[in-house]
């Protein structure tokens, strides 16, 4: 996505466009809302700016809207909470194979979300990371994690301040295998103070998460 936004606003800006997401994700994980900036002088009419950008991008991005902000804005780090959903399904639909995780075992909802629950009560999420990861600390504030039947989706929701790499999969699988009875809630506290990425469950497909929500602080809003 990052390249053909910076293609597309380097042609019509007419001049070499530098875009700064906020934050990266896995390939396949679809982002229902996401920001980038980018620095540019000025833009008379961001909305005429919206109509052109969406004749020049792919038929699988779409922009919704361009907002001034302060100078020193950063789209990646100035976040101060980010939201994910993971989508799954338990009765096969075609129209869904390419945007949820199809499960076909029986699922405890109500043990996953007492697992859920246990992750608000911990920080460091090392067991949950991508390996070979450079990040300086494991510690998120996962400030919500609820799982809830939606017609016929049931969909994990959860936010936090920041996600490591691989995070909200390798929590989904772990979440699943309570679900499935292969182990019981409070089981999650042991995975989590371990530290290991091994004892945690394997990570879900990319195609069922979505990146909801990302909230900034009014601070940097300039209009």
């Amino acid at each position: 996505m990052q390249e053909v936004l910076e293609n597309a606003l380097s042609t019509l800006l007419r001049k070499k466009i530098e875009v700064v997401g906020a934050g990266r994700t896995d390939a396949g994980v679809h982002a229902k809302e996401m920001f980038a900036h980018f620095d540019f002088d000025l833009i008379e009419d961001k909305i005429e700016l919206v109509y052109r950008l969406n004749a020049f991008l792919p038929d699988d991005v779409s922009v919704q809207e361009v907002i001034q902000v302060n100078s020193d804005a950063h789209a990646r780090f100035d976040a101060i909470e980010r939201t994910y959903e993971y989508w799954i399904v338990q009765e096969k639909n075609p129209f869904y194979s390419d945007f949820t995780h199809f499960v076909r075992q029986p699922l405890n909802i109500e043990a996953m979300n007492n697992a859920a629950s246990f992750l608000l009560e911990h920080t460091d999420f090392e067991c949950f990371s991508k390996s070979n990861t450079d990040v300086k600390t494991f510690n998120c504030d996962i400030r919500q994690a609820v799982w809830k039947k939606e017609e016929d989706k049931l969909i994990f929701r959860i936010s936090a301040d920041r996600f490591l790499r691989n995070m909200v999969r390798a929590i989904v699988g772990t979440l699943l295998d309570v679900g499935t009875a292969k182990m019981k809630p409070e089981e999650i506290n042991t995975i989590i103070t371990s530290k290991n990425r091994g004892e945690a469950g394997v990570s879900v497909p990319a195609k069922g998460l979505y990146l909801t929500k990302v909230l900034y602080p009014k601070k940097i809003f300039n209009e």
